[in-house]
């Protein structure tokens, strides 16, 4: 094979591995028309089914249910709220942060079982993820710290309960078979200290480079905190800002070694 196609086929396997490495598929809700200390849940426009920023969109479910007049949504919202002390479900768009990760805005994910909406990203061609940003919300924060009439304060009246809240994120290709998983303990009290013990409340970096090459990431919540029926009491919100493509240094070293293969054939 001449050095030119050799050189040729390198550079395009450096763009098919890089190519969902690019500015549209970052995603950090800036773009998003928000006032002030508000939140858009899709109460707004239902029928969207959902937002994008970038090149990912997130799904959205919101609807009123015809017997009780109660509204509902699951999937994915976006706010900017601050308040890090108001406990309880009145309060489920803010991030125990007190605000986003960068700029103003930050998404909020809520698993509805109910209508079996999960919180979804896809995008339109393959993508390669670097890392997001997570933390807890406010609602569930609080719950775990504190305890609610409808969930326990992680570690008991003692400390000593090996609880735990578990979000699970999970790549999927093109025909929506699992490309890897990562998960990240939004709260942790299995240590054998208590002092290790820990409930996140800060913007925490997960790499989600185990995931691969995706065109969805599905994510999921569990939790040590269950009722009779094994559904969980722990509020199944998280917060996430900033998908983080891989780092110019990481896409420089696959240069690198692209530019060593096409010399070491060269060389042959």
């Amino acid at each position: 094979m001449r050095a030119t196609q050799w050189m040729a086929m390198a550079v395009g396997a450096w763009l098919a591995v890089s190519g969902g490495a690019t500015a549209e598929n970052v995603a950090n809700f800036d773009d998003l028309p928000l006032g002030p200390d508000d939140y858009w849940n899709g109460s707004a426009d239902p029928a969207a089914g959902g937002f994008a920023t970038g090149a990912a969109f997130f799904n959205n479910i919101y609807v009123i249910d015809p017997f009780s007049g109660w509204a509902f949504w699951g999937g994915w919202s976006y706010s900017n709220m601050t308040d890090t002390t108001t406990p309880g479900y009145q309060n489920q768009f803010s991030a125990i942060t007190g605000g986003a990760h960068s700029g103003a805005n930050y998404a909020v994910a809520y698993p509805d079982t109910w209508y079996g909406v999960t919180p979804t990203v896809t995008w339109p061609q393959a993508a390669v993820l670097g890392a997001a940003y997570f933390t807890n919300t406010t609602y569930a924060y609080l719950d775990m710290l504190n305890g609610s009439p409808y969930s326990k304060k992680f570690g008991g009246s003692t400390g000593s309960d090996t609880d735990w809240f578990l979000l699970t994120i999970l790549g999927k290709d093109g025909q929506g078979n699992p490309t890897g998983a990562v998960e990240f303990y939004l709260a942790d009290f299995r240590f054998e200290d208590p002092a290790e013990d820990y409930i996140v409340d800060q913007w925490t970096r997960v790499d989600l480079s185990p995931l691969g090459e995706v065109w969805s990431v599905e994510f999921a919540l569990s939790s040590s905190d269950l009722d009779l029926w094994d559904r969980m009491n722990t509020p199944a919100y998280f917060a996430m800002d900033s998908f983080v493509m891989p780092e110019p240094a990481t896409l420089g070293l696959l240069a690198a070694g692209v530019a060593g293969l096409w010399m070491r054939r060269r060389r042959r």
